[in-house]
């Protein structure tokens, strides 16, 4: 069992970079979007990732050794590369058809998903506190879609159309986490990033069109590569908080993502209200949005507020 290392300072930074790095993440690729077609742009970003890991693990003799994974470690591999696959491009289909804001919070159903999943499928445990963290999630998402809530039951307009389509790509992501949980016990996680990247890009490139990044304007071809970057960075932030920090509390500090794309897409409509275009919803939305992470978070933490009230409740009967 992996033993986190201690220094919590440093792995609380790194999991608040990963935050930051996802959050504006989907102002970026809305403006790449406006050029650049969802399948295309995934494989731009799986490629220029995958291709720099592999260089990294090649220099470091690391590649991954194939011979491991036999016929049920090939299955899973296959499982998380349709996954992650389905999952990058559904988020961008579904991005094109809603704000940074409402798809960044749309899609944290999936860490949601995977927890119910596990239930399942490696008989974790739901605790009374995630229990109770995931019914004000689903408060904070009838709050957050107040406005446009009988649209969403009644019509299929593009804004239905778009929720629906990135709760699939969540849907499909936990495909790949179920997958991803079980191949790290015969590969490392950039082993795995590595292979599922590249897989994904070749698996991509028969329906992408590389040609479209001559299109792009100076600035937008800037937010592609910075996009592509942001793929390979946030992860490995993501890894290496977990070797520092519990990841109950790095997947807590995760939940503020969709809070730093509403306040990313509110500063740069009013730096750049050219090309960023301000959230439409009213301070009710808000107000379910911050319930929405607050769910998540207690849905994270559940298992070790728990322990740690049963740990406190010993104590005190030791006392006694």
């Amino acid at each position: 069992m992996h033993i986190s290392s201690g220094r919590w300072l440093y792995g609380m930074f790194l999991a608040l970079v990963t935050a930051v790095l996802w959050g504006v993440l989907p102002i970026k690729l809305k403006e790449v979007l406006q050029v650049m077609d969802p399948v295309t742009v995934t494989w731009y970003r799986l490629l220029v990732a995958g291709s720099i890991l592999l260089a990294y693990l090649a220099a470091s003799r690391r590649l991954p050794p194939f011979r491991r994974l036999g016929k049920k470690g090939a299955w899973l591999l296959a499982l998380a590369i349709a996954g992650l696959c389905g999952n990058y491009v559904l988020y961008l289909i579904g991005l094109k058809l809603l704000s940074p804001g409402t798809t960044q919070l749309v899609i944290q159903v999936a860490p949601i998903l995977l927890l119910i999943s596990s239930l399942f499928v490696f008989r974790e445990r739901f605790s009374i506190g995630q229990g109770v963290g995931l019914a004000i999630l689903l408060i904070g998402f009838g709050l957050f879609f107040n406005q446009r809530l009988a649209e969403l039951l009644t019509s299929l307009t593009d804004y239905t159309a778009g929720v629906l389509i990135v709760l699939l790509a969540a849907f499909v992501w936990t495909f790949y986490g179920l997958a991803q949980k079980q191949l790290l016990s015969l590969w490392n996680s950039l082993q795995v990033m590595m292979v599922i990247y590249l897989a994904c890009a070749l698996l991509l490139t028969p329906w992408a069109q590389p040609l479209q990044a001559l299109q792009l304007s100076p600035l937008q071809g800037w937010l592609l590569f910075a996009c592509c970057l942001n793929t390979l960075v946030a992860y490995g932030a993501f890894a290496e908080a977990l070797a520092h920090w519990e990841a109950s509390r790095v997947s807590a500090a995760l939940a503020i993502t969709p809070l730093v794309t509403f306040g990313s897409v509110a500063l740069a409509a009013s730096w750049w209200p050219e090309h960023v275009q301000p959230e439409q919803i009213n301070w009710i939305a808000y107000g379910g949005a911050v319930l929405v992470v607050l769910g998540s978070a207690l849905t994270a933490l559940g298992p070790s507020l728990l322990a740690s009230l049963r740990s406190r409740r010993a104590r005190l009967a030791a006392q006694l």
